[in-house]
This record gives structure tokens, C-alpha cells and sequence, in this order.
């Protein structure tokens, strides 16, 4: 009895939490398909017609703003390049940090790796002015590689602690084999414990990506002065803060923010979920 009653709950949690989850995406979907005058009179309407289908939004969100659109595939273009760069840059100070730390004993190893996560608890807005003076300083103010570098100071110190804890399950012992034949420190490495680190590594990638796509505060005080390199989230804030824009037009631009999110996290699942697991203790 006590095996069928959990069985049952568990279906029925999963499915409360996937609707919880889900719903709002869908109905934020739909909102930016439908007619402006049929969201007007029933927003809450969630079967329309077929006739109140409108895609017109998603064709006025994308196209430059010199044919009168909202130029967001330029915006794309930005998020995506700073996205990226970040993930690279970050993956690329991370990895032998964390694996230096993990490996590598030395005075206070220990407490550097917490100093480390330490980092990560200072807020964001008390960065935000000298960081603003700084780079205007250096004629950085309005560059894509400002956001990247202010970026990747904010992800790496937390991306050397998390894969830490997955460099440390991995056994000693093959690393030893791997020296007794010859490997050098970096052999051993590159050929060993990365391929090993992978999934984690793709799940702190992702990770990273999320927070470079998503951000918004210091996208603003560096970006603002110039439409041409906005990011998507600035783009949207442009539409939700605009009167004369449609709830349609802002629906479909939340879409194309979002949407990038969901397919890459669908597409790297299964590495996701197996480096959300690391560093669990292994039997």
C-alpha cells in the first residue's frame, strides 16, 4: 500500500511542478500570437480561434528598427557574443584553477577555495559605480569586452569552487597510473581528468551562459548610450517600459529571450544532470 500511494504522489507532484513550470511559458506563447483586440476583450482566453492568430509580433520584434521593427536579431547577435565569450573565458581561467586547488597541495589551499565562493556573495550594485568609473576611464564604457571581462570576474570565482568538488571525486589513482607511464602534470590533464569533468563542465558552462544572457544591470550602465549594442535583456526592459508597445509585441520579445534558454538547456540534459550530481560522494 505504501509503494502505490508514493507511486501515485510521485506522478502527481512531477505533474503539479511540470504545469507550474510550464504554464507560464506557454500562456506568455500564446499571449504573443494572438490579436491585440482578442487579448483586450479576454486575455484570459486560453483555447482562441485559429482566425485570432496573429505572428505579426514575432516579424515586428525581429526586424531593424529602420523598417520598424524592435531590431532584436541585432540584439541576439550581442547577448550571444557576450554569452559566449564569458562561458570561454570563464571555462578557460576555471578549469586549472579549480584543478589546481583540488590537486595541488599548498599552504591554504583549503581556504582559498572558500575565499573563493566568498567572492561571489558581495552584491552586484556595490561593483556597479567603480566599475562604471573604471572602464570609463579606460575608453571601455559602450565595448562588448567590458561586459565580458565585468562578467567573468562575477562567474569564475564560483565556477573554480563548483568544478573543484568534481575534480576531487575523481580517483587519484588514475592520475598516478597515468604519471607512472611518462604523463606529464598537463598529460595527465588534458587526457585524464577533463574528459572525466566533462559533464560538469558542461553544466558550469550552461550555468555561466544564463547568468551572461540574462543580466541586466551592468548591460545597462555600460550599453545604454548606444541602441546598437544592447543585449536582449535591455531590449526587453526598452519594450516593457514603453506604453505604445503592444502586451503582444512584449510577449513575443520575452519569448525570444527565453526560448534560446530552454532549447540549450533540452539540448545539454543529459550532461546537465550529471554534472548537477558532482561531487556527491560515490559508494
Amino acid at each position: 500500500m505504501e509503494s502505490l500511494v508514493f507511486g501515485v504522489l510521485r506522478w502527481v507532484v512531477i505533474a503539479a511542478l511540470i504545469l507550474l513550470t510550464a504554464f507560464p511559458f506557454l500562456y506568455m506563447v500564446l499571449l504573443s500570437v494572438r490579436d491585440l483586440s482578442s487579448v483586450i476583450q479576454d486575455p484570459g482566453d486560453l483555447w482562441p480561434d485559429s482566425g485570432e492568430l496573429d505572428f505579426g509580433t514575432y516579424a515586428s520584434v525581429l526586424k531593424p528598427v529602420s523598417e520598424g521593427g524592435q531590431g532584436f536579431v541585432n540584439f541576439i547577435q550581442n547577448s550571444f557574443v557576450i554569452a559566449v565569450g564569458t562561458v570561454a573565458a570563464t571555462l578557460l581561467f576555471a578549469i586549472p584553477g579549480s584543478y589546481a586547488v583540488s590537486r595541488l597541495k599548498f599552504f591554504g589551499h583549503r581556504q582559498v577555495s572558500v575565499l573563493f565562493l566568498a567572492v561571489y556573495l558581495f552584491p552586484s550594485i556595490l561593483l556597479a559605480v567603480p566599475l562604471f568609473v573604471g572602464f570609463t576611464k579606460l575608453g571601455l564604457r559602450g565595448a562588448l569586452v567590458a561586459l565580458i571581462i565585468v562578467y567573468v570576474s562575477q562567474t569564475v570565482a564560483v565556477s573554480i569552487y563548483m568544478l573543484r568538488n568534481y575534480f576531487e571525486t575523481i580517483p587519484v589513482s588514475l592520475e598516478e597510473a597515468a604519471a607512472l607511464d611518462g604523463c606529464s602534470r598537463l598529460g595527465i590533464m588534458r587526457r585524464i581528468s577533463l574528459p572525466l569533468a566533462l559533464p560538469a563542465i558542461m553544466a558550469n558552462g550552461l550555468f555561466v551562459f544564463m547568468i551572461a544572457w540574462n543580466e541586466f544591470l551592468f548591460a545597462l550602465l555600460f550599453l545604454v548610450e548606444d541602441r546598437s549594442r544592447w543585449t536582449v535583456s535591455l531590449g526587453l526592459s526598452q519594450l516593457a517600459g514603453s506604453i505604445e508597445i503592444p502586451t503582444t509585441v512584449l510577449m513575443a520579445g520575452s519569448v525570444v529571450l527565453t526560448l534560446p534558454i530552454v532549447i540549450l538547456f533540452f539540448a545539454t540534459e543529459r550532461l546537465l544532470t550529471e554534472g548537477l550530481t558532482a561531487g556527491a560522494e560515490k559508494g
